[in-house]
């Protein structure tokens, strides 16, 4: 038995083609479609959602001027890198 807390159940409406391909795995794998449907999700919020939480972020951090302007960062580097070279 897991040891993760557990939401009250949630009902979603899905395409056919996607829950007859959730079910179809969890047949093979011998487990219900909630494990598919766990597993599908916590890769979905591992990558594509992680990234839409992170861009959320840096907005926030640009609006709150913890940003820096592009064109003067490319004016430091080629200022660092002149010195460098003479």
């Amino acid at each position: 038995m897991s040891s993760h807390e557990l939401s009250d159940p949630i009902t979603m409406r899905l395409p056919a083609d996607v829950l007859a391909g959730i079910e179809q795995i969890a047949g093979i794998c011998d487990r219900k479609s909630s494990w598919v449907f766990v597993r599908a999700l916590k890769s979905y919020l591992a990558s594509e959602g992680r990234q839409i939480i992170e861009l959320d972020q840096a907005r926030k951090d640009i609006d709150a001027g913890l940003g820096h302007d592009l064109d003067d960062v490319i004016d430091e580097v080629d200022a660092i890198v002149k010195g460098a070279v003479t």
